[in-house]
């Protein structure tokens, strides 16, 4: 793999991003996307790619930190569990047999005890062979405490989207009109049936190397694709308030009351969990589900969440 994709010694390769003004967003896919609007962000800099296991692995052996997905729920968060039903675990992508009901998440996602980044798929995986894979089944307290460790942080949601476009008007991909021009796959994403039937990135089924993929005008791997990527952005449900409101910090931890306004606007419906934004997709976006394999794409997710297909990149300053 390429030499600027990975650092072994656990802390990630920075490639520098500089200031500009760029349009954030999308009026032409899902609703959260929009309004399409212009969005400036200062110079920083940004990994390569997304954190691999073995840079996770160097953080875990230097700190001794135990993720969320290996920590027990707690039985006054779920007082309506057992104590078999908290047990630590994660969840985890599993096929289904055939065509199924795609309203239903439910059908294709397992919660399975003893699952971790460790043990991706559960108890019997393991990350023999994919040291350079991006690390997976971290929450966004894991990302956020590999980033502190490394000296960095998370990178804002206009960061992310801003970097993963290379440099580009995104048409609507990075790399142009077609998802797969002449034939040839630019990104680990789903190809086949979902969520049943999947033939694979480039001989990919499932996470890829970082690096396996071609670079974007950046330089940057897999800003688009592989696993989604947390961002320091608390989740909205359109960019109207983001556009016009203050902008959010760098580093995403703001303080007092405006922070606890927008953690609670986050939420869904009916749940006190705030949710963030991930970008980027990943290898189990497909075009009849979910055509997420685009910069101005995103997704929320529960702060506490850990899944076989969320991972995370840092950012500096």
């Amino acid at each position: 793999m390429p030499e600027a994709a990975t650092n072994t010694a656990g802390h990630p390769e920075w490639k520098t991003i500089p200031a500009g003004t760029f349009q954030m967003g999308s009026h032409d896919f899902y609703p959260d996307e929009a309004p399409r609007h212009e969005r400036s962000v200062g110079g920083f800099q940004i990994a390569a790619g997304p954190t691999t296991n073995a840079q996770f692995a160097a953080f875990i052996e230097a700190t001794g930190y135990v993720t969320v997905a290996e920590r027990a729920l707690s039985a006054v968060d779920f007082p309506h569990l057992d104590e078999a039903e908290r047990a630590p675990g994660s969840l985890v992508f599993t096929p289904t047999g055939g065509p199924v009901d795609l309203g239903d998440w439910q059908q294709w996602w397992a919660w399975v005890p003893g699952a971790q980044w460790r043990h991706p798929l559960g108890p019997g995986s393991d990350l023999a062979g994919k040291e350079n894979h991006p690390v997976v089944q971290v929450s966004y307290a894991d990302a956020l405490s590999y980033a502190q460790w490394a000296g960095a942080r998370l990178p804002t949601e206009a960061e992310h989207e801003y970097a993963a476009s290379g440099g580009a008007a995104p048409d609507p991909y990075v790399w142009g009109r077609q998802r797969d021009p002449g034939g040839t796959a630019m990104a680990n994403t789903w190809h086949g049936r979902f969520p049943y039937l999947n033939t694979g990135s480039a001989g990919w089924a499932g996470t890829s190397p970082v690096g396996a993929f071609p670079a974007n005008g950046y330089g940057l791997y897999d800003c688009i694709g592989n696993v989604w990527e947390w961002t320091a952005d608390y989740y909205t449900s359109s960019h109207e308030a983001t556009r016009t409101g203050p902008a959010a910090p760098a580093g995403g931890c703001s303080c007092g009351s405006q922070d606890s306004r927008l953690a609670a606007q986050s939420a869904e419906p009916g749940s006190a969990a705030p949710r963030r934004v991930l970008k980027g997709g990943s290898h189990l976006c497909a075009p009849e589900y979910c055509l997420r394999y685009r910069p101005a794409a995103r997704s929320p997710q529960t702060e506490d969440s850990a899944t076989s297909h969320i991972g995370f990149r840092c950012a500096r300053p």
